[in-house]
């Protein structure tokens, strides 16, 4: 009977031995762990240019605006600067001796003087100028501030500080404003009037010798730099 059968030892002497099966999991080989590390570097490295392209891109559209989608005819008065300049990694002093560092600037378009704290009278015209430039702004005026960058130790006349009201007075040493800030070929820092993007990125430079019409041109330019930002630049920092 089969129940007999299998219920023999001697029969299950006659099942034929089997070897114990064991599964093994194959371990990488070292070119292939080089390989994908080398892959998600690349991915890293193409995602942190793709957000740093999104975070970029409103300034980019802006200067892509004013500068490339306008009508013909239509020239600027302000000189582009290409390759714009980075703001130093820097601190300069206020009119108190106080550490203030520059990023602390960031965040507002600048109109920039530069010159000594003596102010001759192409100081003092810059100063007036920069001064009206942003008052007939009128709503906008919030988002440019005014800066005076002293490269030298020489005291401000007390007769200038009521004027200087609510602008940004700080110490900075020549080299390092010249390693941000530059004049036109021939010309003096304080021959001109700066303007600074928000990010701290010197980019454009007006004409030497501000006169009352070639005032008017700037303010121009000031009005169609804000007008073109205006989608991703607020007032304040």
């Amino acid at each position: 009977m089969s129940g007999s059968k299998l219920s023999n030892p001697a029969a299950k002497n006659d099942l034929p031995d089997s070897p114990l099966a064991m599964t093994v999991h194959e371990m990488p080989r070292p070119g292939d762990v080089v390989q994908a590390d080398a892959q998600r570097t690349r991915m890293g490295r193409w995602k942190m240019i793709a957000m740093l392209l999104i975070c970029a891109s409103p300034v980019i559209a802006s200067y892509f605006t004013y500068y490339v989608v306008r009508p013909e005819g239509r020239r600027n008065y302000g000189e582009l600067i290409q390759p714009q300049k980075d703001m130093p990694k820097a601190s300069a002093q206020n009119l108190q001796g106080e550490a203030v560092p520059l990023a602390s600037l960031k965040g507002q378009w600048l109109l920039v003087n530069v010159g000594s704290g003596a102010c001759a009278e192409r100081c003092q015209q810059n100063l007036y100028f920069q001064r009206q430039l942003r008052e007939i702004l009128g709503r906008d005026k919030d988002r440019l501030d005014r800066v005076w960058l002293i490269t030298d130790d020489a005291p401000v006349a007390e007769t200038l500080l009521p004027a200087l009201n609510m602008a940004h007075v700080l110490r900075l040493d020549a080299a390092t404003v010249q390693s941000w800030i530059s004049p036109a070929p021939g010309q003096q820092l304080q021959d001109h009037l700066y303007v600074v993007d928000p990010m701290g990125n010197f980019m454009m430079r007006f004409p030497a010798n501000m006169d009352v019409p070639s005032a008017s041109k700037a303010k121009r330019d000031l009005e169609r730099l804000l007008k073109a930002s205006a989608s991703w630049d607020q007032a304040g920092r």
